[in-house]
């Protein structure tokens, strides 16, 4: 069976984490596909937005405990913390991506899983979905971005919290604390995600990706150089045909037909 599933729909990719029986545990094959998977869409200017969610009961359940049981630790730390490193390109893709990227939280989210979809720009949640750190409980520190997502997202004291104790919350808690943007009734989240997902796709492509760009870039640097980066993308985002569509929609009172150019 594969380990990920794939289909690009009305300029909508989508990502499924397709390890049921393991509840969509990260493996080095799931990893991998993913990443391959996301930097080909990455360059795609036929996708406009990407969804990743997970097949049966989960979301994704972190790493693979019972894989751990088995690491013999023939490898040094040093190419363990190569090999992370390079596992965590996952989240940095969603993170970073010129892409709009949503997370459809259909279940557990939890650890490394966790760090998934935290690492999506936005993420609407099932009504049952669970989220937790669980590192805690497994003797790990944190990993796939969790830290400095969770701190960014929920406020330092909510973060160590949720590391600390290793307790889950649920999908309006998730909410209430600002990991998730929607909760939706199960049996509706792909529908209300794939809504979404295709309004952002037919949307201003290249206003999306300053928008993106510059709300990440906000979290590292000070106003000044702020103000200096929304003249330069503000103006470039000007010069596309969107913004001229968008204009004369506005003055001729109807829905912009915009072309993601």
């Amino acid at each position: 069976m594969p380990e990920i599933l794939t289909e690009i729909r009305d300029r909508v990719a989508t990502l499924t984490l397709n390890r049921p029986e393991k509840m969509n545990a990260l493996s080095p094959d799931l990893i991998a596909q993913s990443i391959a998977a996301l930097k080909e869409w990455a360059r795609d200017p036929e996708i406009g937005a990407i969804v990743v969610t997970g097949a049966g009961r989960a979301f994704c359940a972190g790493g693979d405990v019972s894989a751990m049981a088995r690491d013999g630790g023939e490898r040094t730390l040093e190419q363990r913390v190569d090999g992370l490193r390079a596992s965590q390109e996952f989240s940095w893709l969603l993170y970073n991506m010129p892409k709009v990227t949503l997370a459809a939280v259909n279940g557990a989210a939890v650890g490394a899983g966790l760090g998934v979809a935290l690492s999506c720009d936005l993420r609407i949640a099932a009504a049952g979905a669970k989220f937790g750190t669980a590192y805690a409980k497994v003797g790990f520190g944190g990993d796939f971005g969790t830290t400095w997502l969770l701190a960014r997202y929920a406020g330092a004291p909510k973060a160590k919290e949720l590391f600390f104790l290793a307790e889950n919350i649920d999908a309006a808690e998730a909410q209430r604390i600002g990991l998730v943007n929607r909760v939706v009734e199960s049996e509706r989240l792909m529908a209300e995600v794939s809504d979404l997902a295709a309004r952002i796709a037919h949307g201003p492509l290249t206003s999306y990706r300053y928008m993106k760009a510059n709300v990440n870039l906000a979290a590292s640097v000070d106003f000044r150089t702020m103000l200096d980066r929304e003249a330069e993308t503000h103006l470039r985002c000007g010069e596309t045909q969107d913004h001229r569509e968008g204009v004369r929609a506005f003055l001729e009172k109807r829905a912009a037909n915009f072309s993601g150019k």
